[in-house]
């Protein structure tokens, strides 16, 4: 079957998977950098796959856990390469990367764990960082694996949310 696009062969979708990784400033999985990559009609998953392997092979991509990052051969041989990422895609591939760029960022930024105590009930350590610090660290008792599940799932939605609510509710106590 005929695909439409402006990026056919294995060269052109590995220049543009450097192009993309050398925009993400971390690693990103391998659900993301399939949506990221597959921006171009002419690109097929299989290809997509095929190409990511052989960066890998070749040290141009690194992986670990499910995560990709571009190696300095990478970067330096990306760089190198991306004027040829046609301006359609390239438009496009930033764009999207921008966002992805965003979430990770964010991401990387708000931490959680928890451990079970002698007791049997948990403690939620909950942290959010402005990239220099944290800005805020708190542990919290938990009665049961699932309350302790939803107090790190509700504070990785909304960390900045609960930080400002906080900090409001001191400050209004401070002034009464």
């Amino acid at each position: 079957m005929e695909r439409f696009g402006f990026i056919h062969g294995k060269l052109e979708i590995k220049i543009l998977i450097l192009f993309i990784l050398n925009r993400i400033s971390g690693p990103v999985d391998i659900d993301n950098l399939t949506d990221l990559v597959l921006c171009d009609d002419g690109i097929s998953y299989f290809d997509f796959v095929e190409s990511l392997a052989e960066l890998v092979e070749t040290g141009h991509v690194s992986e670990e856990n499910g995560f990709y990052q571009t190696t300095e051969k990478g970067k330096r041989n990306g760089k190198t390469t991306e004027s040829s990422v046609p301006f359609s895609v390239r438009l496009k591939a930033e764009a999207n990367t921008l966002e992805v760029a965003r979430k990770l960022k964010r991401n990387a930024m708000i931490k959680t764990r928890q451990s079970r105590n002698d007791t049997g009930e948990y403690t939620v350590h909950l942290e959010m960082s402005d990239g220099v610090d944290n800005v805020i660290s708190m542990d919290l008792l938990a009665g049961s694996k699932e309350h302790a599940d939803e107090l790190e799932r509700g504070f990785q939605m909304k960390a900045e949310t609960i930080y400002n609510t906080i900090i409001d509710i001191i400050a209004k106590v401070s002034r009464e």
